[in-house]
């Protein structure tokens, strides 16, 4: 039994030896833990897609600009959304959730748009605006990641430091 013989789905045999195998097992690292995901999973040379760079700046996904509209009025409907939102550009996809039990809107809806002006177009000039007697809040659906600072503007994450040393008790 000095050889073993590999098959794969493509019909293609592979002929190794006790010491070719043995290699191999050894050369295989295990891999356990939560760490292991973002210590070499995560350093690999990934595509980006187009958006700024900078934390808390807009970020497109797959197939466009993807504006998140809140505080809708329950008993708004997709034609008015649409409606209303189309003035600022084509829009590519809405989405809008309905509630089972009531038929009506959750009180959300996403947006996407083609071109990055469009969408910033809408998340400029709707925010804030009212709309069937409601104010609509509007944002960016994806956003560099980051912190908020105090002021409201996202800044960089640093690493969190150790805890404190316990203070000294005397009795």
């Amino acid at each position: 039994m000095d050889e073993i013989v590999i098959t794969r789905d493509r019909d293609v045999e592979m002929e190794m030896t006790d010491d070719d195998i043995d290699r191999l097992k050894k050369s295989a690292a295990k891999r356990k833990g939560r760490g292991v995901a973002r210590s070499e999973m995560l350093s690999g040379n990934f595509d980006e897609l187009e958006g700024d760079a900078r934390v808390g700046a807009p970020q497109k996904s797959i197939e466009g600009w993807i504006i998140f509209v809140s505080n809708v009025h329950i008993e708004a409907t997709e034609a008015d959304i649409f409606d209303k939102f189309s003035e600022y550009g084509d829009i590519k996809n809405l989405h809008a959730n309905l509630d089972r039990r009531t038929g009506y809107l959750k009180g959300y809806v996403c947006i996407e748009y083609e071109q990055h002006s469009e969408a910033r177009a809408a998340v400029e000039q709707a925010n804030e605006e009212d709309f069937l007697g409601q104010k609509l809040q509007v944002n960016w659906a994806f956003v560099r990641p980051g912190k908020k600072d105090p002021s409201g503007k996202m800044k960089e994450r640093r690493p969190r430091r150790g805890r404190s040393p316990s203070p000294e008790t005397s009795n």
